[in-house]
């Protein structure tokens, strides 16, 4: 540490630095990146216009902090359910099952309840329309390995081929019905007489979701005696 560096000044930078990234988080999934401003990137973090050059180098290096920071939260949710988990050859049918399980109240609890959720909800469908280097970081930071594990899942708890095509669409769909209710939300809370979805609105979402993970996985199971 320089001598003009302290805890102080650096837990400062850290502050400021983080509070760009989720202005970044919430403008460019609001207005898209070329219609969001670096002004208003800084006015919205209380920080001055070049810190962002400052911090990231410029507005593209701000959206590629962004998606580290998407990458960064959603492997902390899944580690979560996958954590200390045994090797997926060691693992049993019903062990298997119980992270899939697992995995799904973890992605219920954070998409549907969280705020925050949103907004990378919002930044992610952009990206999609439009892909960037940062679609790619995300996709190789937490969609495609995180894919690729509950393929493996599923494989286990089900007997069928990890990468054939219906267990990778099969897990597409068991995510999609998750993501759902964060992009129709307003549509889910008027149609279900919802003032908000919180903790116990997601408990509800929860458990159909693990009734219908439990009934395919139950159907694929019959299927292969």
């Amino acid at each position: 540490m320089s001598k003009t560096q302290t805890p102080q000044t650096n837990s400062a930078a850290d502050a400021t630095r983080m509070a760009l990234v989720m202005a970044a988080l919430q403008l460019f999934g609001r207005q898209g990146f070329d219609g969001t401003s670096t002004r208003e990137i800084a006015a919205q973090a209380n920080a001055n216009i070049g810190s962002i050059a400052y911090h990231f180098g410029g507005k593209e290096g701000l959206r590629l902090a962004a998606a580290d920071y998407i990458v960064e939260t959603i492997r902390t949710i899944v580690a979560q359910a996958f954590g200390g988990a045994a090797q997926i050859q060691r693992v049993t049918s019903e062990q298997a099952e119980a992270q899939i399980d697992a995995t799904v109240e973890r992605m219920v609890g954070f998409m549907v309840a969280r705020p925050e959720a949103g907004e990378i909800v919002q930044f992610v469908l952009r990206e999609l329309s439009t892909p960037t280097d940062a679609l790619d970081r995300i996709y190789t930071g937490v969609f495609e390995p995180v894919h690729r594990r509950l393929c493996q899942l599923w494989a286990a708890a089900t007997g069928e081929e990890a990468e054939s095509e219906k267990t990778r669409i099969s897990v597409f769909m068991m995510i999609g019905q998750v993501v759902y209710f964060r992009i129709a939300r307003a549509a889910v809370m008027r149609r279900m007489d919802w003032a908000d979805i919180g903790p116990a609105e997601a408990a509800k979402v929860i458990g159909v979701a693990k009734e219908n993970v439990a009934a395919i996985i139950a159907a694929r199971k019959a299927g292969k005696k």
